[in-house]
Formats: C-alpha cells, structure tokens, sequence
C-alpha cells in the first residue's frame, strides 16, 4: 500500500458512535434515571468504554435500586434490545467514505468496540475488505486497548496510529500515551462527551465523518511527525 503520509500508518476507527449509530448513550440514559438516579458527566466516565463487568457495576452504584453489577448489566442489554426496535443500528452517513478515503491516503484500517466480532460481521461484514488485519478487535477485556491495538495488533509505536472515537476516556488514554485522536463525540442531548474531550485537551473534535477529510489528517499527520499531537493537553490528574 502508498503511504502518502510522513508518521501515521494506521487509522483505528471504534464502532459503535463512529461507523454506527449511538445505540447507548440513550439506553444508558434511561437505565440511570428510569431507577431514580442522576444521570451526571461522572456516569458517563464510570460506564463508557470500560469492561461490561465494570460497566454493570458502575450501572448499579448509579441507581438508588439494589442490583448487583450482573443484574444492572442483564436489565441493559434487555432494554437496549427493546430500544433497537424503534432504533435500530445503521451505520453513519459517510462511514464507509470515510474508511475509503482513509485508505486512499496509505493507511491500514482496523474496527474496534466492546462487542463481540459478530456485530462487526452483522453491520460492516459488507465492506470487511476495506479493514486490515483482524479487521475487527474486540476490546471488551483490555479497555480502551490503544496501546494494545498500536503495539501489539499491528506492531506500531504509539505515535504511528490515530484513533477516532466517541469516548472522552479512550481521548485520555490517547492522550496518555501521546496517541494521535480524533472526537467523535455524541449528539444525545444528555451527553457529556463533548465537555468531556475538551476538558481533556482533545484539539480536532467533528460533527460528522465528512469533516475528517484529507486536510485535516494531514495536519493530524504533520503533529504525529513533530511530536505535538497532544503538546497542548491537559495532563493526566490536572
């Protein structure tokens, strides 16, 4: 493949609020204040983007109702099935685009989420072609599994990888490891993401998948290449 560009090799791309739908954010939303809880910025980072068990702990301790972490998990998945009735998955406008051009620039693609392979394979098998390597990582085990993706999937350093993702956790842990990153972050009224990323210095935040366009990954590149992808960040504890 023609790299055309001087530091980045791989583009990782997160599934579920990037290439689909925001299936959660609503559904976690309900879940928290259909139980009398409080639904605060604090919820969000204690539920996204960690390990399910975690996750279902984290979903019981937010709620007034005594429920282990196992039952809170169960009640979820059960009402987000419900909610898929009336919303279901769809992948974004201009996701595939996206991938497209992403390649078309020399980068490696891969997918990524907390899900198991299938929900790749149900929602984007079509285009499977377009993604290297595994094509799909399920990172429910080592979340948010930047490092791991970059170092051990596709032998890269850190700074040789750009993620795009939904989360304001997995932006700190790019941030962390001076990962390159791009916000994706929500548009669910009751969403705290986009505080979130800014508060954590995250600089190149999209509304839509159009807006990561040839100049703007250029210029996320050019940072890779000198070192200042996150030289204004808020560090880690501020």
């Amino acid at each position: 493949m023609r790299h055309s560009l001087g530091r980045l090799r791989l583009a990782a791309l997160n599934i579920d609020g990037v290439l689909l739908n925001d299936t959660f954010s609503p559904v976690i939303h309900a879940f928290v204040v259909g139980r009398g809880g409080t639904y605060t910025a604090e919820t969000e980072r204690a539920v996204f983007s960690q390990p399910q068990h975690i996750a279902g702990r984290n979903m019981a301790a937010a709620v007034p109702q005594p429920l282990s972490g196992e039952e809170a998990l169960a009640a979820y998945f059960a009402e987000r099935d419900a909610y898929l009735v009336d919303h279901p998955v769809a992948v974004m406008d201009g996701a595939i685009d996206l991938v497209r051009r992403l390649r078309a620039l020399g980068l490696r693609i891969v997918c990524y989420g907390g899900l198991p392979a299938p929900h790749f394979d149900r929602f984007l098998g079509e285009w499977a072609d377009l993604f290297d390597g595994p094509r799909y990582v399920c990172t429910n085990d080592f979340r948010p599994g930047i490092h791991e993706i970059t170092t051990e999937v596709f032998g890269l350093e850190h700074g040789e990888a750009l993620f795009v993702d939904d989360v304001a956790r997995v932006a700190e842990a790019a941030r962390d490891l001076d990962v390159p990153f791009i916000g994706h972050p929500s548009t669910f009224v009751h969403s705290f993401q986009r505080q979130l990323m800014r508060a954590a210095g995250v600089r190149h935040l999209v509304d839509s998948l159009a807006e990561i366009d040839e100049t703007l990954i250029r210029a996320v590149d050019a940072e890779a290449l000198h070192g200042t992808a996150w030289s204004d960040a808020v560090p880690a504890g501020a």
